[in-house]
Order: structure tokens, then C-alpha cells, then sequence
């Protein structure tokens, strides 16, 4: 994506891959215990924007104690039969957004099979907290409907314009 900003050129980028960020609607977020520190604002901002969240039992007892509104979710791990884990979730078009940033064994199977939901679903996926960090603004361009398409000749005009001045 190319824009003035990195939020909108980012926001573009997501269109154009096929993942375009949603305006509205849900994020799965479950992460490494190392990751959630830092996970606290970017949630934070998401829920502000009015994205409803959901989490692992960890991640969401975490940010709940943090004051973010997070439904707990059953990993696919251990899903009991006629249960919906998050996998199902996904599959089913309940999730728009997922965050995940595996560790350890379990996990790994877990994210592997998020990952892979995801993907099939060409819903846009953070695989590290500072990927969801930079992708803030974007959420907010598009919430705005900020971004607009310009055809490549007028960026290269542009340039050169800025460049012979």
C-alpha cells in the first residue's frame, strides 16, 4: 500500500492482500505470557473502537483484571465433544480479526490450527503483538473511511514534483 501515512498505506495493503481489516466486529486474541504486557493498549483501543474481544482463558482473565471486556473462549485443544472452540469460531465467520503469538507445545498446535482457520478465511492475522501495535491507526482509517485510491502515475508525479522543488 502506498499512502502519506503509514495507517492508511497499511490500511491498503490489507485491502489489496485480500484481508482487508474490518470496519466492525470481532477479535480473537491469545497470546504468550511474555507478549502480554504490551498487549494491553492495543486491545485496549480496539475495544474503544467498539471490536468485541475474545480471548483464551489466560488472555482474557489477564485483560478482564486490566479492565477490558474479553470473552473467554475454548482452545481447540481442549474442545470437548459438542463444544465450539475458537478453530470453529473462525471457520464459521464469527471472527474477524486474530491475534496470536504461540509458545510452548500446546500452544503451538493450537496457533497452528488458528493459523490455518485464518488464513482459509482471508481474515486479517497478527502473529506478533508489535504487528497489532502498528496496525492501530489503521483500524482507525478505516472505522473513518479515510482512504481513497489514486493511480500510481499520480504518486510518481507527485515525487518528482517534491523532488524538483
Amino acid at each position: 500500500g502506498i499512502d502519506k501515512d503509514f495507517p492508511t498505506a497499511f490500511a491498503k495493503a490489507q485491502a489489496g492482500s485480500g484481508s482487508a481489516l474490518p470496519t466492525s466486529g470481532t477479535v480473537f486474541v491469545s497470546v504468550a505470557d511474555r507478549d502480554k504486557p504490551q498487549l494491553l493498549l492495543p486491545v485496549r483501543r480496539l475495544a474503544q473502537l467498539g471490536y468485541r474481544i475474545l480471548a483464551t482463558k489466560g488472555t482474557a482473565s489477564m485483560l478482564t483484571r486490566h479492565g477490558i471486556q474479553a470473552h473467554s473462549v475454548i482452545k481447540h485443544s481442549t474442545k470437548q465433544p459438542g463444544e465450539t472452540s475458537i478453530v470453529d469460531m473462525i471457520t464459521a465467520g464469527d471472527v474477524d480479526v486474530v491475534v496470536n503469538t504461540p509458545s510452548g507445545a500446546d500452544a503451538r498446535v493450537d496457533g497452528y490450527e488458528i493459523r490455518a482457520a485464518t488464513t482459509a478465511a482471508d481474515k486479517p492475522i497478527f502473529t506478533t503483538v508489535a504487528q497489532l501495535s502498528a496496525a492501530i491507526g489503521s483500524f482507525e482509517v478505516v472505522r473513518e473511511g479515510r482512504f481513497s485510491v489514486k493511480p500510481l502515475q499520480e504518486y510518481a508525479l507527485e515525487r518528482s514534483e517534491l523532488v524538483s522543488e
